[in-house]
Parts: structure tokens; sequence; C-alpha cells
């Protein structure tokens, strides 16, 4: 199995990940709806969607789930854009205000080791980026 840093790893999932997303579908949206990666807006509830998209849910009083996460992909797209960044990962390490989640720090070394193999089908050792690739 080979050795890897978490940044490495990261490199690997944003070289894969960037093929699914375009300018109308964020990665949690596309994550949501193919059921990979974290699973995108699909791994929350209604309710913590509403407390993760405030500045959304203020003027909707009355939204739906869909109609949350519609815009809530389009928000993610936004903020991308205006952070000039790939992936909506990417955007929520950089954001400090208006953070939805810890983006790439959301996940530990084992998880971003399940995501290389569950989506470049490489069964990797991810270490910390403190540590080099090939050291014991």
């Amino acid at each position: 199995m080979e050795r890897v840093t978490r940044g490495q790893a990261i490199e690997s999932l944003r070289a894969r990940l960037t093929a699914f997303v375009d300018d109308e579908h964020s990665l949690c949206e596309v994550a949501a709806r193919l059921g990979v990666f974290c699973g995108g807006f699909a791994q929350f509830t209604f309710l913590d969607l509403k407390r993760r998209y405030p500045m959304i849910v203020h003027s909707r009083p009355r939204i739906t789930p869909a109609e949350l996460k519609e815009l809530a992909n389009r928000w993610q797209i936004a903020r991308q854009q205006s952070l000039h960044t790939d992936l909506a990962c990417d955007t929520q390490v950089r954001e400090h205000h208006l953070r939805t989640c810890k983006g790439w720090d959301e996940w530990s070394e084992a998880d971003l080791a399940r995501f290389v193999l569950d989506l470049c089908g490489e069964e990797v050792e991810v270490v910390p980026d403190a540590f080099a690739a090939g050291a014991e």
C-alpha cells in the first residue's frame, strides 16, 4: 500500500472531483446526487442545512428542502467564483465568515484514504503533511 501525505491525497481527490462539477453543479450538489465523496447536501437534515445556510433561510422562512438545496448549490458556486476556487471544499477552507462546513479540514486521514479508494481506485495510507510520503 502506498503512503501519501494528506496534501497528496487531497490533490488526487481534487483532480478526480473536478471532472464532476461545472458552472451549475457544485461538488455539494454532485456528491449528494451521485452518492459519492462526503454525500454533499444529502448528509444533512433539512434543519442542519437551515443552520448552515442562514443567509438563505433568513429571507425565505417558508423555504422547502428542495429550494434550499438549489439555492445552497448556487451559493456554493458563487462563493467558488468569488474566491477563484475549483471545488466547494477549497472554498470552505478559505471562508471565514460564511463557512458552511470545514471543507477538506472536515476529514481525517482515514476518511481521505477511503475517499481515494472509492473515487480513484487506489488503496493508500494517508499520513499528515508533516511526514514525508515515504517516511516510516
